[in-house]
């Protein structure tokens, strides 16, 4: 069946009714909604509570506006990137699949879910949980209908992270924790990272110590995320599929830096858009449904050359920096504040950059 995509504002931080006009005005059924990824206002931490308020809104809608059970409602992906640093806007883009039919000749987008085995907290940053995600990306793409790892264009996963409960847990059964809970959001996210690329045969070999450590090893297509309200890896796979059916196309590239604006566009291309050598965001004629950008302050500290001071500054974490940046490069790229993008990108993407994804409307 064809997917149909939305891009949908978050007015307010737990307002969902963008969804529920949608719904309305025929846009998709409430019950053909699959999964959902979003950006909230929140500070993008451990204690994070707009993204709870924002998934407990949009699954409010399809209960009011559906017919599945809320059990049904609750097993459907959805993942929440909190922090709208700069000049990024709340929102989020919701996939449905619909009864079209595609022909052949006509490669469209598609999407598979899978869950990873269970994901021990003495897993996270270690072989164990690389192997776990690896698993569960190759049950998504089953899901997909995928066999070759090239059309795939995007891997969203929420993980695991670590609390003080967790380490505890670990070590009362006679194991440790590969680091602290502050860290654990970020190695969780690299860790996974790995897993993705690994599965998608991106690296094909690597080492325990590599992981968090050699980040030039890394997946073109992942886009990390984690919490605390789950204990496997959700994966959610997107890709392209002759005879999918549907108007969207998904394509991908990366961003070498976060200046790197042609690393954005050449994520458009790479969907399937024709675009100028040198393209402007009014060159995308309202095709591009959204942009999926990672990225992460290059440890190095520098950018072209120049000195940068986000890891040094003591008031604002770096983080909030990188994600203010590169949201101001690709806000004006493609001409929308509305695009998402997230922190916290080992493994994923080059160093000081990060992978781009893009979702098109290649519907006549």
């Amino acid at each position: 069946m064809a997917i149909e995509v939305a891009k949908i504002e978050i007015k307010s931080v737990a307002d969902a009714a963008g969804l529920a006009d949608c719904i309305r005005g025929g846009g998709m059924a409430a019950n053909e909604v699959v999964a959902v990824i979003g950006k909230t206002e929140g500070n993008g931490g451990v204690n994070d509570f707009t993204r709870i308020l924002a998934d407990q809104a949009f699954r409010g809608v399809l209960m009011k506006h559906g017919t599945r059970s809320e059990a049904e409602i609750h097993q459907i992906p959805m993942v929440w990137s909190g922090g709208c640093d700069g000049v990024i806007t709340p929102h989020a883009t919701v996939f449905a699949r619909n009864g079209q039919t595609g022909t052949a000749g006509k490669s469209r987008l598609v999407m598979g879910v899978a869950m990873s085995p269970k994901i021990l907290p003495e897993d996270i940053g270690r072989p164990a949980m690389v192997e776990k995600i690896a698993e569960g990306v190759r049950m998504a793409m089953k899901d997909a209908g995928i066999t070759n790892p090239a059309d795939v264009h995007y891997v969203q996963t929420k993980t695991p992270l670590l609390t003080i409960d967790t380490i505890q847990d670990a070590h009362r059964r006679g194991h440790d924790a590969f680091c602290e809970v502050h860290e654990s959001m970020g190695v969780s996210n690299g860790t996974t990272g790995l897993g993705i690329a690994v599965a998608l045969g991106e690296v094909a070999r690597y080492r325990a110590e590599d992981i968090c450590r050699n980040l030039d090893l890394y997946s073109s297509v992942a886009s990390c995320s984690s919490g605390v309200e789950l204990d496997c890896g959700q994966i959610v796979l997107f890709g392209n599929k002759d005879g999918a059916g549907g108007r969207y196309r998904i394509g991908h590239s990366v961003m070498k830096d976060a200046l790197d604006i042609d690393g954005i566009y050449d994520a458009i291309r790479n969907a399937g858009l024709e675009l100028p050598e040198r393209p402007r965001a009014a060159d995308l004629n309202g095709k591009l449904v959204n942009c999926f950008i990672k990225c992460e302050a290059d440890r190095t500290a520098k950018l072209r050359g120049r000195r940068q001071i986000m890891l040094d500054d003591s008031d604002v974490h770096h983080h909030r920096h990188a994600k203010g940046a590169v949201g101001g490069v690709a806000a004006a790229a493609i001409g929308d504040a509305a695009v998402f993008v997230s922190v916290d990108a080992m493994h994923q993407g080059p160093q000081g950059g990060g992978p781009v994804i893009a979702i098109v409307d290649v519907g006549e």
